[in-house]
C-alpha cells in the first residue's frame, strides 16, 4: 500500500495498492478526481495538477522507533553480559600473571622459564586488560539501555 497527499490539502490522504509507480500515482489521480467531481475535495487545483505532483506519504512510526530502541538496548546488555563472563574468566589467571611481572622490577635472578611463562602470560594479560577496559565501557553504555528498559518495561497505569 502506498498513500499520496496533497500540498494544498495534507488532510487528504489517497491509499492505493502496490507501491510508488505512474499506475499506482494514476490511480490516486483517479480517487483525486473523483472527490473533486463530488465535491469532497475542499481545495481547487490548478489547471495542468498531475500525478508527480501527488506526495508520498512516509510513514514513520513512533511504535517502531520504541521498537529499535528497546531491541538496541537488549543487544547493549547482551554484549555486557558476554564481555562480563570474559573478564571473569580471565581474571585471577591475569592477576597471577601481573603479580609474576614484578620479578622483572627486582635484581633477584630469574631464570628461562620464568621469563617464558612471563611472556606466554602477556597474552593472557592483554587479553583480560582489553576486555577490562571494553566491559568498563560497555557498562557506562548500558545504563542507558537499562534505563530504555526500564521505559518499556513500565506499567502504564503507574
Amino acid at each position: 500500500m502506498v498513500q499520496y497527499t496533497l500540498a494544498q490539502s495534507p488532510d487528504i490522504i489517497l491509499t492505493v495498492s502496490g507501491k510508488d509507480s505512474a499506475k499506482a500515482r494514476d490511480k490516486a489521480m483517479d480517487q483525486l478526481m473523483e472527490l473533486m467531481d463530488s465535491g469532497k475535495l475542499p481545495t481547487d487545483l490548478e489547471e495542468g495538477f498531475g500525478p508527480q505532483q501527488l506526495i508520498e506519504v512516509k510513514e514513520t512510526s513512533i511504535d517502531n522507533a520504541g521498537d529499535d530502541a528497546v531491541t538496541q538496548a537488549v543487544q547493549v546488555l547482551s554484549n555486557l553480559a558476554t564481555l562480563k563472563l570474559k573478564v571473569q574468566e580471565s581474571r585471577s589467571e591475569a592477576l597471577d600473571i601481573r603479580k609474576a611481572v614484578d620479578v622483572l622490577f627486582t635484581d633477584e635472578s630469574v631464570s628461562e622459564e620464568e621469563i617464558t611463562r612471563l611472556k606466554e602470560g602477556f597474552k593472557v594479560l592483554k587479553t583480560f586488560a582489553q576486555a577490562n577496559l571494553r566491559y568498563q565501557d560497555a557498562r557506562t553504555k548500558a545504563e542507558g539501555a537499562r534505563q530504555v528498559l526500564d521505559k518499556a518495561l513500565k506499567s502504564p497505569d503507574k
